[in-house]
Formats: structure tokens, sequence, C-alpha cells
């Protein structure tokens, strides 16, 4: 009998320590939840949820871990809690994640993104333990030409507007450290490991940010008002939020066996076919929902957006053995199947990520 996802993860997570970094954000309340299912005993850094209807809350992730509300910045609070801790795995989810939010707030974002990662690495330095470290940058941080070739690992990376140079800076930031402290000649004194793990756009029930295409759908669907979308004919790879944090524990457990090998880049994202217009998305939502409409918003001041970005995933798939298992169609019927559960019967949250979780991972 061939072993499941599930318990092929359990073996490399259980019983061990985890320090997550952004444990109370949308993919980190989804990370946070999989890794205590998995048997993993967890230490959160985050900010504080924005608001009470944050996945984190709902699935009352404080009694999950032990959560540490704290900033990236703080450099000497993020070294005393990793040095208490002694993590065997670091998974760094925590950043400032918004494109247009990065418009208003240029410096902050490069601030938490690039000096954040640079604090958390600092720390790594002081850990005189075997530590397997995954650092999470975004499908974004390449140089985005706007052509339909996708984007492989090995590609020149970039940024137009400041989240995506940011997270650029960063990658830049990480292998830096990865040359100077953290070298594959001198591993067996400092017993450290870097892998960089990019996804494409995430979707997935118990995400509110503003100006994110589902989110946005709900809001709008739940009180039976159209739903207004900007760029119709942009082109993301778009998967459930599930996808990429198995291929982030994936990445860990292979970071732990072989060291050496697998302290890389790796690319997390659908299968060329599944990467979506927004408006194909949008009519699948709608679908899923049982009813909807939608207006198309022309604003000639707004910020710069990428129209195309595709991702090559052939190295985690043929390294890593991962694979997407949902296609758009089943990724968007999830998630909205999770957000009229909220909306319906908001009792039942906690059991339907779990469920989601366990019929993924399965």
């Amino acid at each position: 009998m061939v072993d499941s996802l599930f318990n092929k993860l359990e073996n490399t997570y259980k019983g061990k320590k985890v320090f997550l970094t952004g444990h109370t954000g949308f993919k980190g309340a989804w990370m946070l939840k999989t890794l205590v299912m998995l048997g993993a005993d967890v230490k959160g850094y985050s900010l504080e949820p924005k608001t009470r209807q944050d996945l984190f809350y709902l699935i009352d992730g404080n009694d999950l871990c032990n959560s540490v509300i704290a900033d990236l910045r703080d450099k000497k609070r993020l070294e005393t809690e990793i040095l208490d801790f002694q993590p065997d795995y670091i998974f760094h989810l925590a950043a400032q994640p918004l494109v247009r939010l990065s418009y208003e707030i240029p410096s902050e974002t490069f601030e938490v993104n690039v000096i954040g990662t640079a604090n958390l690495l600092d720390a790594v330095k002081l850990l005189n333990i075997k530590c397997n470290i995954v650092l999470i940058t975004t499908d974004k941080v390449y140089y985005n030409n706007e052509w339909l070739y996708p984007y492989r690992e090995n590609d020149r990376l970039g940024g137009y507007d400041p989240y995506s140079a940011s997270k650029a800076c960063a990658e830049l930031v990480i292998d830096s450290y990865r040359n100077s402290f953290f070298n594959n000649k001198t591993y067996s004194s400092h017993k450290k490991a870097l892998a960089v793990a990019r996804a494409g756009n995430v979707i997935g029930g118990g995400d509110w940010s503003k100006d994110r295409l589902i989110p946005d759908i709900v809001r709008a669907l739940s009180i039976d008002k159209p739903v207004n979308i900007r760029n119709p004919k942009s082109v993301r790879p778009w998967q459930h939020v599930l996808e990429p944090i198995a291929g982030y524990l994936l990445l860990g457990s292979n970071l732990n066996e072989n060291p050496l090998i697998f302290n890389e880049a790796y690319n997390f994202g659908p299968q060329i076919s599944d990467t979506l217009l927004v408006e194909e998305m949008l009519k699948l939502a709608i679908q899923s929902w049982g009813k909807g409409s939608f207006n198309v918003e022309i604003d000639e001041n707004q910020h710069h957006e990428a129209g195309l970005l595709k991702l090559d995933i052939s190295r985690a798939i043929n390294e890593l053995k991962w694979n997407p298992k949902m296609d758009a169609e089943e990724a968007v019927s999830l998630t909205m199947n999770w957000y009229k559960e909220y909306i319906n019967n908001i009792n039942n949250i906690k059991e339907i990520t779990s469920n989601q979780i366990l019929n993924f991972f399965n």
C-alpha cells in the first residue's frame, strides 16, 4: 500500500519544532493548521490579525501554537524567540504581501520584506543546531517581460512595483547569506540549509485581503452586488492555497534529507493549461456560487500591475515529486464552498477547514 502524502509528511514533522513566521495571515493560518494536524510543535511569529473574521481566529490559532505577536523588524525580539525555541524547521511566510498597498507604503514594504528576512537569517546564524529553512517569496520576483514563456528558477529577477522589487531583493539577501554563512562547503560546521519557494496567485477560504480577486468576489456576491474587476484580461498562475503548502512541506522534508541538493529555489504553480484570465476565474467563481454578475472598472490612474505571468513548475515536479492536485475549476469550487459555509454556518468552519486539509493530503 502506497503511503498518502499526509503520512509521508507526518513522518517528517511529527514531534518536530517548527518556527512559522506569518502564522496569523491567510496562507500562514492554513500552514499552521496543517502543521499541527501533522503533529508538529509550532511557534508562530507574526503581527496581530486585522479582523476577528481572519482564518487564524476562526481555527482558534492561539490554541494551536505558541503565538508570538511581534514585528519582523524587531530584530532582538525575533532573535530571542528563535533562539529560545531551537527549531528544527523554519518556514518564513511573514511579509507585506500586497502589490497595490506597496505603492502606498513602499519603504515599509522594503523594510518588512528585505530587512525582515535579513533579521531572521541573522538569528539563524546564531543557532547551534541543525535547521532547515524554507523562505517563501513569490512568482512576482521575476523580471516580467509579459511574454508567453513560463519563468524558470534561473531566469532574471526584478520587480516593477515595490512589492515585487522587495521580494526580488529578499532573494538576493537569501543568496548572499547562503553563500557567505551557510555554504555547502562548510555544511558540516553550520548545519543550515536554505531553500526558496516561489508560489503563484493563491486562493482559498479565509482570505479577506483588500484588492484580491476572490475576497472581492465574495464580498460582492454575499450582498447580491455586481463584482467590480480592474484587469479582466490579466493572466495569473492561480492555485488553491493547499497546493503550495504541500510544496513548502515537501521542500522542507527533502531539505532535511539532502540539504546539499535541495537548497535551491522552486516554483509552485498550476499546470500551464490552468493559467487563466481574471475574467475566467471570476466566471468560475460565479458559477460555483450559483449566481452573480460583474462590471469592469476602468481607472486611467491605477498603478501598474503585471498583465501576463506564468511559471515553469517542472523542477518541483521532477525533483520534489510535487504535483498540482486540482485544476482551476476544482480549486475555485473548494474555495467558494468554504465561503458559503462561512456565511451559512460559521460554527462549522473549523471542521470544514480540517476536512479540506485531510481530503487534500490523503
